[in-house]
């Protein structure tokens, strides 16, 4: 019998008669081993920005990594077999020598080009042992303890899963790009995970940001873990995932029609923080913010979050939003009042100053005109006068 074309295989199929499939070639085990060994340098360049360098001063297995990738270059049979893979580029520069020989690619011998002792090779050897990071971020999110004002975050997990519930929220695959930010929900282990602190941004040995966090579990326990740590734990999580904010509809409607639903409220808040500049002005000092849930669930543990000053606060205005963006609007009204921003630095619960970007002196009369305006969609042509405290027309070059 003649074979069959791919074209004929689709006519076949259309008239019902099963044709035999195709034979799929599979691999040796060396050549999965070399295919594995590629996949762990592309997930190090996928971590690092930048593909594994030589040098003593660098990490073994970040070593082990480049003396790999130069010999998968430089081998014929390893180059072609990885190649088809390689969306990174890693052996673009890499000239293929001769040699056909892959043998010498065994980690063992690998590590012996390093100049590590044989006896050690067993605990260094990356089939056995998870590298270093990783181990380091299991075990920073392991360092539990007990959360002992949970009561207060306790309201807020409990309306996340109700968001969840109702498509609200959705879970989504963590991505590294992911932004990890105070009031932000994870979900790690099969728990949820809730930032409540975030502390001062550095830059780390590799030449990363990366900040000390506060992270509640909803299991009630809590861990001060590195920014980087989490990332890590949640990309390496198959189950690791990142909740998204609550959906949001097109800005803006004034008041609800048949049909529309509420997307969240408008809050204002003065706090009752003891810090001198906040007490000499309190009657002006407001935070502005937006949320999807219960304001007061929102305020829920202010007196544990920097973002609330550290203190407990009081709600002074809420204005109810009806499909509404309510990050765009978020954002409009926080540069609307951009020139009335309240700078103060405290310190978080690390001893590290951190300055809340949210709160502003203005009074509680221009507030209730701003949205007004915005609701009305003559916002456009004012700016906020700090100096006067009032809105102004912008000149016609504004």
């Amino acid at each position: 019998m003649a074979d069959f074309t791919d074209d004929d295989d689709a006519l076949l199929a259309e008239l019902g008669v099963e044709v035999e499939p195709k034979r799929i070639a599979t691999r040796t085990p060396q050549q999965q081993r070399i295919i594995a060994g590629f996949e762990e340098i592309q997930r190090f360049v996928e971590e690092h920005g930048r593909a594994p360098r030589h040098g003593d001063e660098r990490d073994i297995f970040e070593r082990l990594y480049a003396v790999r990738l130069d010999r998968i270059g430089q081998l014929p049979e390893c180059h072609d077999l990885v190649e088809p893979l390689d969306h990174q580029g890693l052996l673009s520069g890499h000239a293929v020598a001769s040699k056909d020989d892959t043998d010498d690619l065994d980690d063992d011998a690998l590590l012996a080009e390093l100049g590590v002792d044989d006896e050690l090779s067993d605990i260094t050897e990356l089939r056995h042992v998870r590298p270093s990071l990783e181990k380091r971020a299991a075990e920073e999110i392991a360092n539990r303890e007990r959360c002992e004002d949970f009561a207060s975050f306790k309201p807020l997990f409990e309306q996340v899963q109700r968001d969840l519930d109702q498509g609200i929220r959705t879970a989504r695959r963590f991505e590294r790009k992911s932004e990890i930010e105070p009031g932000r929900f994870f979900i790690l282990g099969g728990q949820k995970a809730y930032v409540a602190e975030k502390g001062t941004v550095e830059i780390n040995a590799n030449g990363n940001s990366d900040a000390r966090l506060r992270v509640i579990f909803d299991n009630g326990t809590e861990s001060n873990l590195l920014m980087r740590s989490l990332q890590k734990a949640l990309t390496s999580d198959d189950a690791g995932r990142r909740i998204d904010e609550p959906i949001a509809g097109p800005l803006f409607a004034d008041q609800p029609q048949d049909g529309d639903a509420a997307s969240g409220t408008i809050y204002v808040l003065r706090s009752k923080s003891d810090h001198p500049m906040v007490a000499t002005h309190r009657e002006l000092v407001h935070k502005i913010g937006v949320t999807s849930n219960d304001v007061k669930q929102r305020i829920a543990g202010a007196r544990m979050q920097p973002t609330f000053l550290l203190a407990d606060v009081e709600v002074v205005a809420t204005y109810e939003l009806f499909n509404i963006n309510r990050s765009k609007l978020e954002k409009l009204l926080h540069r609307i009042f951009e020139p009335a921003r309240f700078d103060v630095e405290i310190l978080d619960r690390f001893g590290r100053p951190v300055v809340p970007r949210e709160w502003f002196m203005v009074p509680l009369f221009v507030i209730d005109e701003v949205v007004d305006r915005i609701r009305d969609g003559s916002i456009v042509d004012y700016i906020y006068e700090p100096k006067n405290a009032q809105l102004a027309l912008r000149s016609p070059k504004g």
